[in-house]
């Protein structure tokens, strides 16, 4: 079973804990209820050494004071929607624009109280395929701009093969665009050790979503082919990010959703593998989503202080957030991310470590 401890008073008073799930080689995640957040991810290295490889804070007010969405629950709506509006069944809708890049306003990760700011109902459970945690939050209609009462559960285990599997559930009683993923910074030499540029990573996409000056989408799938978004094949991550290529140029680097290949048939299938060669650390990420935004920590500059005192340096993480398309709900050739009465979002993605 999984054990709890208090983690820090919010607020509103809201106690929050810190859930720990563990297998029996050692391989650990620290989960808390603010924000549903992976605090900390320990895996071994090719030596038997674990280290933790996700970015994050030692206490709640960490989480709660900074928006660097360190290990998160993502929500309702993952990533941008342009402008801050959508129309839905001939509504318009205005969402709160909190985030400029490029000098254009659009809406960003759920809004300025998206779930990564609120406090989730916990369930430690113990499970055929290992320690689990279950975590609700009922997001009422209206909340950040958002139609329908929403209810999610995400559900976290660690499986015996030292994989983190999140599980999220979601229904609704109004049509509401939903995109669900989690926001974990990695560096599979060790949170705190220096940049992510060494790390080399593939990537089963053979299109991406290309943006424009402000990070959404232009509505086409370009081809990776002939880029430096060409990840069929390992990459060292610093090898091309400096290129003067126009996509990175917007993004300051990687920060693109990358269109996966594999079916769209709900099963989780591999995305993506990113290797550390001074670790031996491996981590594959599969995903039942048709996308993943790769980003490379472009906005991290050493200001936000984690764990241990460790001062998180410009490309000091990696994320691989599986999802839908970024502005999906103003984009009608992109996969749907409405979810209407009567369905049930199901959504799988695994973060699985072994060692070379």
């Amino acid at each position: 079973m999984p054990s709890t401890k208090f983690f820090g008073h919010v607020q509103c008073g809201q106690e929050t804990h810190l859930y720990t799930l563990e297998n029996a080689a050692g391989f650990r995640a620290e989960i808390t209820n603010y924000g549903a957040a992976i605090v900390r991810l320990l895996t071994l290295d090719r030596t038997g050494a674990l280290a933790d490889v996700v970015l994050g804070y030692d206490h709640v007010e960490g989480y709660v004071t900074h928006s660097s969405y360190f290990g998160a629950v993502i929500g309702r709506y993952g990533n941008r929607i342009a402008d801050g509006r959508f129309s839905l069944n001939g509504k318009s809708y205005s969402l709160a624009k909190n985030n400029s890049p490029g000098g254009m306003a659009c809406h960003l990760h759920g809004g300025l109280v998206g779930f990564d700011k609120v406090v989730w109902t916990a369930e430690p459970l113990t499970t055929k395929s290992g320690d689990a945690l279950r975590l609700r939050y009922s997001s009422r209609t209206g909340e950040e701009g958002f139609p329908g009462n929403l209810d999610v559960t995400v559900t976290y285990t660690v499986t015996s093969d030292n994989a983190l599997k999140i599980e999220y559930l979601a229904t609704t009683d109004q049509p509401t665009p939903v995109n669900l993923t989690n926001h974990s910074y990695f560096n599979l030499a060790g949170e705190g050790q220096g940049d992510v540029l060494d790390h080399v990573i593939t990537l089963h996409a053979t299109h991406y979503t290309p943006v424009d000056a402000g990070l959404i989408p232009l509505g086409q799938l370009a081809t990776v082919a002939d880029t430096p978004l060409d990840f069929r094949t390992p990459q060292r991550i610093g090898a091309r990010i400096g290129s003067e290529h126009e996509q990175l140029k917007l993004a300051g680097g990687y920060d693109h959703n990358f269109v996966l290949d594999h079916p769209r048939d709900g099963n989780a299938a591999l995305a993506a593998t990113v290797y550390e060669s001074k670790s031996g650390r491996v981590m594959d990420v599969f995903t039942s989503e048709p996308g993943v935004q790769f980003y490379t920590g472009n906005f991290l500059n050493g200001k936000s202080v984690g764990k241990n005192g460790h001062a998180y340096r410009y490309r000091g993480g990696l994320c691989l957030e599986t999802q839908h398309y970024p502005d999906s709900p103003n984009q009608p050739a992109f996969p749907t991310t409405i979810l209407k009465p009567g369905e049930t979002l199901r959504s799988t993605t695994l973060y699985r470590f072994e060692v070379r």
